[in-house]
């Protein structure tokens, strides 16, 4: 009788393959006790009291008190610096830091820590060294050019800060020794090292045979009990894209 998988595993939820979340700081994002209508036409000032390393994350956070009480946690642009006064609404000034509605963002602007809707926090480019670009303001909404390279509306106003994400080049530096990257991904709660499950015995993964048989296929149902979900769940295509040729008349 074989013992169950990993993927079954894990999926009890034991504390073994839980991330230490009770060691993180705190969440990324925006004031949400302020509305869209009261910061688009002011500009509400700020001052960055502290600098913090939130595990499992690649860049640091910043401590934000705000002229009106209010207190956020936001990822750090480059160059910004403690005791830096910084400004949040549709009157503040394009400088490295401070916090604006997109509409009220010039053309051609590098911004991160976008809003998808007004007032959720900022969900797009917070990764370190991301970036997202501001293309053109229609009547429809802002076009942003993604750090993916795709364009997408956004609502004008949906905030986003004034440059890149610090940390830019993180991933570059080698880990160099095995140890290292094991604490990186059990503060995100990945599973490291990772076995194949080719390399398995047939007892304990569906992949698993030393003999030279078939390849069992990898995509599986979404419906699938747990001892079987593996591989591409629920993949529209088994495996990479073709290129097309494309003709020119």
């Amino acid at each position: 009788m074989g013992k169950r998988i990993q993927v079954q595993r894990r999926g009890r939820g034991a504390p073994t393959f839980k991330a230490a979340t009770h060691k993180r700081v705190a969440p990324s994002q925006y004031p949400a006790t302020v509305t869209a209508e009261e910061y688009f036409e002011k500009a509400i000032k700020g001052v960055v009291e502290d600098f913090l390393h939130d595990p499992g994350r690649g860049t640091p956070l910043a401590l934000i008190r705000f002229e009106n009480g209010e207190t956020c946690y936001t990822v750090i642009p480059e160059g910004l610096y403690l005791g830096q006064q910084i400004q949040m609404g549709g009157r503040a000034s394009v400088d490295v830091g401070n916090i604006i509605p997109i509409g009220k963002i010039p053309e051609g602007t590098m911004i991160c820590n976008i809003e998808l809707r007004p007032g959720d926090g900022g969900k797009i480019a917070k990764s370190s060294g991301a970036y997202a670009m501001v293309v053109t303001h229609t009547a429809q909404g802002t076009i942003i050019k993604l750090p993916s390279g795709k364009t997408r509306y956004i609502d004008d106003r949906c905030r986003a800060t004034i440059g890149v994400v610090s940390g830019a080049g993180r991933t570059e530096k080698p880990f160099l020794k095995a140890g290292m990257k094991f604490h990186l991904l059990k503060a995100k709660g990945h599973k490291y090292p990772r076995t194949r499950g080719r390399a398995m015995v047939a007892a304990v993964h569906p992949y698993g045979s030393s003999k030279r048989s078939a390849r069992k296929v990898t995509t599986t149902s979404h419906g699938a009990s747990p001892g079987q979900k593996v591989g591409l769940i629920a993949a529209r295509g088994a495996g990479q894209k073709k290129k097309r040729k494309v003709y020119s008349v």
